[in-house]
């Protein structure tokens, strides 16, 4: 698999097929992950790789705080800005459309939402779990640099034919799930990863992720 292959085949999976993941996959992965760029080499991310009897305990504790705490709770960032507007707040609602429609809920089944919803707590069925973190007096340059080693994790998974799910729904108990992890308060909690293998059949792993054109977002200049 080239580069394009992998960028153009990655999406956010919403279905995982009870299949294992090989630990020394992921190590491979994360090994080469590590020559992503951050400024100043400072490579500001940390991580916590979650499977089996550990996961179980975490999606356990988790499903709890949310049945006390069902619209969040010791929130450490916040996921959205509070004025997300234009093209930046259609297009979060147009793959929340998108998504909705392929498992066939309106928009008026508000109980069948917040069920499909609920599922980023069985992590969608994958098997494990990358939990992400960083310092808190890191600044927006390193919280890029975390994001591009996700980016270069989530490529070298495809590479090995994995795929996965970015969840920062798991900030909205930020940290509550720092004291589940075993982090201290010297840290924020970023978010969750389900990493596992896509259920090619599923209709919500299917749909057409609406993608801006270019001329939207990029000018180019002085050609």
């Amino acid at each position: 698999m080239n580069v394009t292959e992998a960028v153009t085949s990655r999406r956010s999976v919403r279905q995982f097929l009870d299949q294992p993941v090989d630990k020394a996959t992921l190590e491979r992965v994360l090994e080469s992950a590590q020559h992503s760029p951050s400024g100043g080499n400072t490579q500001p991310w940390n991580a916590v790789v979650v499977g089996g009897e550990e996961l179980t305990r975490i999606t356990a504790a988790i499903k709890e705080k949310v049945a006390t705490a069902p619209v969040g709770g010791n929130m450490e960032y916040a996921i959205y800005p509070k004025d997300l507007d234009g093209r930046y707040e259609e297009q979060r609602r147009a793959v929340g459309r998108e998504m909705f429609n392929s498992v066939g809920l309106e928009r008026d089944d508000a109980a069948g939402r917040v069920a499909q919803m609920a599922q980023n707590w069985n992590s969608f069925g994958a098997p494990v779990q990358l939990f992400t973190y960083i310092k808190k007096y890191m600044g927006l340059p390193q919280w890029s640099d975390m994001g591009m080693w996700l980016q270069t994790v989530m490529l070298l998974l495809r590479e090995e034919g994995l795929d996965s799910c970015p969840q920062e729904i798991w900030a909205m108990y930020g940290s509550y799930m720092r004291e589940l992890l075993g982090i201290s308060d010297d840290y924020v909690f970023f978010c969750g990863m389900a990493i596992g293998h896509r259920d090619l059949d599923a209709p919500i792993n299917n749909f057409e992720v609406p993608r801006i054109p270019i001329s939207d977002a990029i000018e180019f200049r002085g050609f």
